[in-house]
């Protein structure tokens, strides 16, 4: 019996992507592997079932999940999904673990094998499979748009029969994946672009895409890629000159964030009311407490002095069909070296699938997870 590899209709409202598309489906279909989609489920990213050549399509998630050896999911499973699969099975996708402790351990123990992808280790090796880098590049390219669009002026400059417009300033807090495409992206519309991040390291990538890096003589590179948490001094050292800096920008783009902790907070109350009448805010921070003190997720707010604070939600399912895309291929990538002659033989080994293993037979095998379990 060949491998079965299923994917259902997120179920979130707010999730509009898809685990599985047309030419990644192809692929694994090529490597004699069985693909069973619950009919729908990448409608929502306009990607419709007759795309899908030789998956079988079935109505209910129920049958989906019954015959599912491996589930391919966006958002993590629910108790229910959990529930309906067999005991052994595995499931990938964004586990969110810290916050679906109940998930963790029912996936335990129903002794499935689940693997995180946000636990990937970020090594060259690697690259091609790391989900959390390339929705990240998608929220950041969104993020500068949402800031244009909520701007009431041009972000260009223009020199036109009225006269010349100033090109608009653009602040980018944060310069991991998501804050260098936003600082691209806002490049390519023609503002000025201020950019700032604890790791030094990242001064020239900042530089070579044509944008001023905001020096506050506070670096600090941590491990994996990430920034480590600053001191108290520090903290204070940082925020003193990127409140001047956020005080002269028309829109900042806040991007920090710690994988399984609250977001830092960047920008306090008294810098918002230094703002200028009819400055932007956009947080992509907002799901895990937001970088700004005012945010709200999922909303605009707006304050006494004008400036508006944007908290949007999930900014990769507003680009669904690409955000898919490139989701459904670092899926691919990492199941690739796993399928042999369409069955699954993964090497515990590889440090790949060591790492960013969540749970297998019946064992929580994530330590910060298992910690927070208690296990």
């Amino acid at each position: 019996m060949p491998l079965t590899i299923g994917v259902l209709k997120e179920s979130s409202a707010h999730e509009a992507r898809v685990a599985l598309t047309p030419d990644v489906a192809a692929k694994l279909l090529e490597s004699g592997v069985e693909i069973k989609m619950q009919s729908g489920a990448g409608a929502r990213s306009h990607l419709n079932d007759p795309l899908y050549g030789g998956v079988q399509f079935q109505l209910s998630a129920g049958d989906v999940l019954a015959a599912a050896q491996i589930l391919l999911k966006v958002q993590p499973p629910t108790l229910d999904e959990v529930n309906a699969l067999k005991e052994g099975s595995i499931v990938i996708g964004f586990m969110q673990a810290h916050n679906n402790l109940d998930v963790v351990r029912r996936l335990r123990d129903h002794k499935i094998t689940s693997f995180s992808v946000e636990l990937i280790p970020r090594i060259s090796r690697a690259q091609s499979m790391d989900a959390l880098s390339s929705q990240a590049a998608v929220a950041g390219y969104k993020a500068a748009l949402l800031a244009a669009n909520a701007l009431d002026k041009f972000l260009p400059m223009l020199t036109t029969a009225a006269g010349t417009i100033r090109p608009a300033v653009v602040l980018v807090i944060g310069a991991g994946v998501a804050g260098l495409q936003a600082i691209a992206t806002s490049r390519r519309l023609g503002a000025i672009v201020e950019a700032y991040d604890v790791r030094s390291a990242t001064k020239e990538q900042i530089q070579s895409l044509g944008a001023k890096f905001v020096d506050t003589g506070v670096a600090a590179e941590g491990a994996g890629g990430y920034a480590r948490e600053l001191t108290a001094d520090e903290k204070a050292k940082q925020q003193a000159i990127l409140d001047q800096h956020i005080a002269k920008a028309d829109a900042v783009i806040t991007t920090a964030a710690i994988p399984g902790r609250a977001a830092p907070r960047i920008i306090s109350k008294s810098a918002v009311a230094a703002m200028g009448s009819g400055a932007v805010s956009v947080d992509l921070a907002a799901e895990s407490g937001g970088n700004c003190e005012l945010t709200v997720p999922g909303e605009t707010v707006v304050t006494p002095n004008g400036v508006k604070i944007l908290g949007p939600r999930n900014l990769p399912s507003d680009l669904a069909r690409h955000a898919s895309q490139m989701y459904a291929r670092n899926l691919l990538n990492f199941l690739q070296p796993a399928l042999k002659g369409g069955e699954l033989a993964i090497d515990w080994q590889d440090e790949v699938f060591a790492q960013s293993v969540l749970t297998h037979a019946g064992e929580v095998k994530h330590a910060g997870t298992a910690k927070l379990l208690g296990s």
